[in-house]
């Protein structure tokens, strides 16, 4: 693949530590840590005890998970890899 002023290979790495960000950062998210409720930290329902098994450290019930998990995750727009496209604007 051409890349321009960049070695061989350039692209495809930066591409490949862009995804190993993006698991580490999903990896980190996924694992509640401390104990786990018996009622949710948000609506404080009852938290059903196969939930509290299968996810040690589980904070809310399943409807509130659900509806943290719809809403868009912000993050910062940086570029620390200064790619072209972040150049050019």
């Amino acid at each position: 693949m051409a890349g321009g002023w960049s070695r061989d290979g350039a692209v495809n790495e930066q591409i490949e530590a862009s995804i190993a960000d993006e698991l580490k950062r999903m990896q980190a998210r996924r694992a509640p840590v401390g104990e786990s409720r018996t009622h949710c930290a948000e609506c404080e329902e009852p938290i059903p005890e196969a939930r509290r098994r299968a996810l040690p450290g589980v904070k809310l019930c399943i409807d509130c998970q659900q509806e943290r998990d719809a809403k868009p995750t912000l993050r910062g727009g940086i570029n620390r890899r200064g790619s072209k496209d972040s150049q050019l604007k």
